[in-house]
């Protein structure tokens, strides 16, 4: 028995863009997860420019969660792409909710006025991007 099935690749009919689309979403994945994982702060000084008060740790901690989702969305993300690509619409799929949640917290259920981190104004365009891509993953080849 192998840790993983044989690829499922040979079977994929969709569109050739949206497992290569969904490659590069998964690196963009994986990278904020390592920033968040293993940067000092998470990123939520240097990059995010989040005051974090005296709430530092608690602020860091939450940074560090959500890195570690990331990393492993982004490592099944990656599995996708790189040897199971007939799954390529539900990861595409999984990343549209993902994003479409963070979307609405960050401009529609937040309290007006906040801090709007990078991923607040590129979680809307991973939504409209990835649903290109889906819709291009479901086409079957014409005969």
């Amino acid at each position: 028995m192998t840790f993983l099935p044989p690829s499922t690749n040979a079977q994929y009919n969709g569109a050739k863009i949206s497992p290569i689309f969904l490659l590069l979403t998964a690196i963009m994945t994986l990278a904020p997860g390592l920033i968040h994982s293993f940067l000092p702060d998470g990123g939520a000084g240097v990059i995010a420019h989040l005051d974090m008060g005296d709430k530092r740790d608690l602020v860091i901690g939450v940074f560090r969660w959500e890195g570690s989702t990331q990393l492993a969305l982004g490592l099944g993300l990656l599995a996708i792409a790189v040897r199971y690509q007939t799954l390529t619409a539900l990861g595409l799929s999984l990343v549209i909710v993902e994003r479409g949640l963070m979307t609405l917290h960050g401009w529609v259920l937040s309290p007006p006025g906040i801090h709007h981190p990078p991923e607040h104004f590129a979680s809307p365009v991973s939504v409209i991007l990835c649903a290109v891509f889906l819709v291009l993953s479901l086409q079957t080849p014409k005969a």
